[in-house]
């Protein structure tokens, strides 16, 4: 009789190391999380993203964008896609995000096109990592396999998206910091703001830089910025990232900061005598080797702090937590 409970007991034991391991393998992201429950998943989402962007050359940029918004704010889980609600403070209205991130509609309509062919499936947060890589793919730049599986934040973080996110004015210790906190290594932070080789600013975010006379911008590029971006006032207007190539994932905006013409001071300040330097150089003469670090980097970015398993919930409305 002992015996048997010690073989009960074994037994139990055993089973529940299994459950765990089992709970431990589902809370992975694989890429092929969906193809049995959504095979045609991505192709799907592509077609939206190439739809959004060939009416709108600029939303390349902005998915991007709205990616790394969300992903270092309490992980890649959707949360910066939920709006105001009796329960939610949406981040949409934090300083960094307000006015200025975009490409809701984009997800929207994925979204609502994936529900169609696997309803209450598909996170608003797998479509959205997968919406930034067909974004940087069409816009011609790398591309790199997404794992999925993420689910959708519950919860949102308007205190982390206003004062956790790099700010335009950062000088180049505070934004190695910001990237080091989430685990990023140097170069991983000057790749991913290679993304910055897209899409355009609001004059408010670079007219003290052009109207400084600083020695780290060339007058030519601040005289054509002022065309624009008045010394005050008009703060919505817009500019070009890079002014040469501004629709095209490449290399040039990293040739644009060794000719001093990187439009944000969190641009140029990677060209300042310090650590990025020569990553910098490195990126200007050799797009490959950018392309491919990009692409690593934005897959580490996809894999911080992702919903799995039992957390989180899959919404059918992205904007909003299931009733």
């Amino acid at each position: 009789m002992g015996s048997g409970k010690y073989n009960s007991a074994a037994i139990a034991a055993t089973l529940s190391l299994i459950f765990f391991f089992c709970m431990s393998c589902n809370a992975q992201l694989s890429s092929s999380f969906y193809d049995t429950s959504c095979p045609n998943l991505e192709s799907t989402v592509k077609t939206e993203v190439r739809t959004s962007i060939s009416a709108e050359r600029r939303m390349a940029g902005s998915l991007i964008r709205l990616h790394f918004h969300d992903c270092f704010v309490q992980g890649c889980d959707a949360s910066i896609l939920l709006d105001d609600s009796p329960t939610i403070q949406s981040e949409k209205g934090a300083t960094p995000n307000k006015k200025s991130v975009r490409g809701f509609d984009v997800i929207d309509r994925a979204k609502t096109a994936v529900e169609k062919i696997c309803p209450g499936v598909v996170s608003c947060a797998d479509i959205l990592s997968i919406a930034a890589r067909d974004a940087t793919v069409l816009a011609g730049g790398p591309s790199w396999t997404v794992k999925l599986g993420r689910r959708d934040s519950t919860t949102t973080n308007f205190a982390q998206a206003s004062n956790g996110l790099p700010f335009f004015r950062d000088n180049l210790q505070k934004l190695i910091k910001d990237f080091s906190d989430k685990g990023f290594t140097i170069r991983e932070m000057v790749a991913l703001s290679g993304a910055h080789s897209f899409g355009q600013a609001q004059c408010f975010t670079f007219r003290d830089r052009i109207y400084n006379n600083a020695s780290d911008i060339d007058a030519g590029f601040a005289s054509t910025r002022r065309r624009n971006c008045p010394s005050s006032g008009s703060d919505d207007n817009l500019a070009p990232l890079d002014l040469v190539t501004s629709t095209s994932f490449d290399n040039n905006y990293y040739k644009n900061i060794l000719q001093k013409k990187g439009l944000l001071e969190t641009d140029q300040i990677l060209l300042s005598g310090g650590s990025t330097d020569d990553i910098v150089r490195d990126y200007s003469n050799n797009p490959t080797t950018f392309k491919n670090d990009f692409a690593a980097a934005m897959v580490k970015m996809s894999d911080l702090s992702p919903l799995t398993g039992q957390s989180g919930v899959i919404r059918n409305i992205c904007s909003s937590l299931p009733s």
